[in-house]
């Protein structure tokens, strides 16, 4: 039930209570109906002017196991993607996320005016071989403070996870929108995932699809941080973003690599089955000089039973080690019956070295609930002395009831040092309510010095809004 209605509910019986003469009073409680004109709906608390939405979300992970060595590895200088083995000594970690989100909405002359605060919390502790034990940041569970195994702190990048200002933003308008403050980037990397079971080897490396650059940061392009915005509406599905971004980062070598102040413009494309954009970016705009800049370009299309992606990206850097990056995939589907084949390809190449990959999948809907799938996918590097990569997976989807499902995955992996098989099976709890909460065990075997390998994940989580 909404807090409004439990404050209408219990305000209205305090008036009935005391008589007639105050329940004429209650028209007080119209400034509840803020939220209603307004459209908003959720978890809401309503003033005379103002309608506050409140959203959130808390989730925990505990994983155990021997898990740390990462000896095998589909490696490449475009990026590479580690499977886990064991080495003898058991591994943990405990990580935590939380963040809750308070959006203030009033009316005005150009459309709903909007603050935005969100606050955020990460603490990622980690403990390696039973004694040596990391602490991730309070953002990214990256990096932290390393202690040797008789706790004595050995180094430091960050502290265990505090609570901190994620976003703190202001905006105003409707079919055009105006934004200014903390917030992230108005760049859109969509339109470019493969549509296989296995992903492509380089498209996970760069967390699914293409990218700029290989790493977040080595192309300078940093995004979202203190921002001015506007996104436009034009109608028929078209939408026209552009900003300044990053205009609280630094200018030099090693606090920005790009320099601080990055421009952005995107035109998308949403409707009728069809998704595409074009994204442009360029860095160190505030100095003048521009030192970075790249292009992110997606299409995704259905066409009754067909699917196909089209993605691209490239990107330059001046000052960085890596001065031309770029990464193209296409990838397609059909779903005939209860077959589905899918296919993928991909390209990405770093100053003139070009690797290519491939992926493809069969999925069977063998019976209500029930998913099989069959896929494979390959990596070919240009570094001398490594050749190339493949893996080779068969998985299983169940329903088992309406809130229960259990999945199941075997494979083999031979990469570019060693080769491994692996197994994995996972329940997962959907009771509803926004509450989730799974189990994972995985187990590797490797070839070469690597003992048995193995991992219990669990998590749990519950979302609010």
């Amino acid at each position: 039930m909404k807090i409004r209605s439990l404050l209408l509910g219990s305000v209205a019986a305090a008036g009935l209570s005391t008589g007639g003469a105050y329940a004429a009073d209650l028209g007080v409680l119209t400034s509840l109906d803020v939220c209603d004109a307004l459209g908003l709906s959720g978890l809401t608390i309503s003033s005379d002017t103002n309608c506050l939405q409140i959203t959130g979300e808390v989730k925990y992970k505990f994983t155990w196991g021997d898990f740390d060595d990462e000896d095998l590895v589909i490696d490449s200088p475009n990026g590479g993607v580690a499977f886990f083995g064991g080495d003898g000594e058991n591994d943990w970690r405990s990580r935590f996320d939380a963040w809750i989100k308070f959006v203030a909405t009033a009316d005005s002359d150009f459309g709903p005016a909007k603050a935005v605060l969100k606050l955020k919390q990460v603490t990622d502790a980690r403990v390696d071989d039973e004694g040596v034990k990391y602490y991730g940041g309070s953002t990214t569970g990256d990096g932290g403070t390393v202690f040797d195994p008789g706790g004595n702190p050995i180094g430091t990048v960050s502290g265990p996870g505090s609570v901190v200002l994620d976003e703190a933003y202001v905006s105003i308008g409707d079919s055009t929108v105006i934004m200014a403050g903390k917030k992230g980037s108005i760049m859109n990397k969509g339109d470019d995932e493969p549509l296989t079971w296995l992903d492509l080897f380089n498209s996970e490396d760069v967390d699914r699809g293409v990218s700029w650059g290989p790493l977040p940061s080595s192309e300078g392009l940093d995004d979202g941080g203190m921002v001015i915005q506007v996104t436009s509406d034009l109608g028929n599905g078209f939408t026209l973003s552009a900003g300044l971004e990053n205009l609280d980062g630094a200018q030099t070598a090693p606090f920005g690599l790009g320099g601080a102040g990055t421009a952005v413009g995107v035109i998308a494309y949403a409707g009728e089955g069809i998704s595409a954009h074009i994204t442009g970016a360029a860095a160190g705009v505030l100095d003048g000089e521009v030192e970075a800049w790249g292009v992110h370009a997606g299409f995704a299309g259905t066409f009754d039973n067909f699917k196909v992606v089209l993605a691209g990206a490239y990107g330059h850097d001046e000052v960085g080690v890596i001065n031309d990056y770029w990464n193209v995939l296409a990838s397609a589907s059909a779903t005939f019956d209860m077959f589905t084949i899918a296919g993928a390809v991909e390209a990405v190449d770093l100053d003139g070295d070009t690797d290519f990959g491939a992926s493809g999948s069969i999925s069977v809907a063998a019976t209500e609930g029930v998913t099989i799938n069959v896929g494979g996918r390959w990596y070919q590097s240009n570094i001398a002395g490594q050749g190339d990569s493949y893996q080779v997976a068969a998985g299983v989807s169940a329903a088992v009831t309406e809130s229960i499902t259990l999945t199941g995955e075997v494979g083999y992996v031979n990469g570019d040092f060693d080769e491994l098989f692996y197994g994995s099976a996972k329940l997962a709890w959907a009771p509803g309510g926004g509450y989730t909460s799974s189990i994972k065990g995985t187990v590797t075997s490797g070839t070469d010095d690597q003992d048995l390998g193995y991992k219990i994940e669990s998590e749990f989580k519950k979302t609010f809004e």
